[in-house]
């Protein structure tokens, strides 16, 4: 028993350490200026998923038998040997996802609880209330900003009473931001990343991903209403949803980010290479796949001979 604690902690120090790798690459691909925001926002989505989807387990169950030059990292060996005889690691570590999970869980549930008030709301007052490009657009009496709600089946929300403040095109740009969300399934990815780092807690770069996955979703909805040219409609749109006397329409969701939003929104439109993405995709690729055959050829050694 005591060996299969051991084998299981020395693979995940080795994933961690590769896919750690993969990260800081992401982290240094996606500070190049002239690249699109969307490119790096799926970059980032994949180092999420490196952390979280262990390829390389796969691989070596698969090929194990035939994989015969593997060589185990003795450094991560000694230190899975000695994690497996600590307790006190494994209680913190515990303690620490129960209360990330629980954490959580308890904002998704407040999250729900407002959206069946809205929800009512709109039901009670559905004038208005239509279907763009496949995704239901409510409004309600809430007074919360423009927003995405739902996980497999997303809806946006708006306040009731934007379409007066807002001029069409305005509105339109808000709308177009909206549904890039909606129709990515933003949601569903930000709660998986979310998951992972109920698990992870404890790893800094698991963090940075999450605040870099959050930027760069809203820079790359941005960009599609920047390519439609109504970049300027949205910044006076959300000029107006923070004028004090309808301060209650914007919350965090609809101000994040503003200072990198801001320049991008109000710059001249900038051709972006898709050249420039190419290669950055074709780069952190090459990092991944080089990271995933790392992780194999120092842990298939555990899978041959059990």
């Amino acid at each position: 028993m005591h060996e299969h604690i051991t084998r299981g902690l020395y693979y995940f120090e080795v994933h961690l350490l590769f896919a750690s790798m993969a990260g800081l690459a992401a982290w240094v691909l996606t500070s190049i200026y002239r690249v699109s925001a969307t490119t790096k926002y799926w970059i980032w989505v994949a180092t999420t998923l490196n952390f979280l989807l262990p390829v390389g387990a796969i691989l070596d169950k698969m090929f194990a038998s035939r994989l015969t030059w593997a060589t185990p990292l003795g450094v991560i060996g000694d230190a899975a040997n000695s994690v497996s005889h600590s307790s006190t690691i494994a209680v913190v570590w515990f303690l620490g996802t129960i209360l990330m999970f629980t954490r959580l869980c308890l904002r998704i549930r407040a999250e729900r609880r407002d959206d069946k008030v809205a929800a009512g709301e709109s039901a009670l007052e559905s004038r208005g209330n239509f279907i763009a490009e496949g995704v239901p657009v409510r409004f309600s009496q809430s007074g919360h900003a423009p927003a995405v709600h739902g996980f497999l089946r997303p809806h946006i929300s708006l306040p009731r009473g934007i379409e007066r403040l807002l001029s069409e095109h305005e509105f339109n740009a808000v709308l177009m931001h909206e549904l890039t969300h909606a129709k990515r399934r933003d949601n569903l990815i930000g709660l998986i990343h979310e998951v992972g780092l109920c698990l992870l807690w404890f790893h800094p770069l698991v963090w940075i991903s999450g605040s870099r996955l959050a930027l760069y979703r809203e820079l790359s909805c941005d960009e599609l209403v920047i390519e439609s040219a109504h970049g300027g409609d949205l910044v006076s749109a959300l000029a107006k949803l923070a004028e004090p006397e309808e301060a209650f329409l914007l919350r965090a969701s609809a101000s994040s980010f503003l200072i990198d939003r801001l320049p991008r929104l109000t710059a001249q439109p900038q051709l972006r290479s898709r050249t420039a993405s190419t290669v950055l995709v074709v780069l952190f690729g090459a990092v991944v796949l080089t990271c995933v055959l790392g992780t194999v050829s120092h842990t298939a050694c555990c899978f041959i001979h059990k």
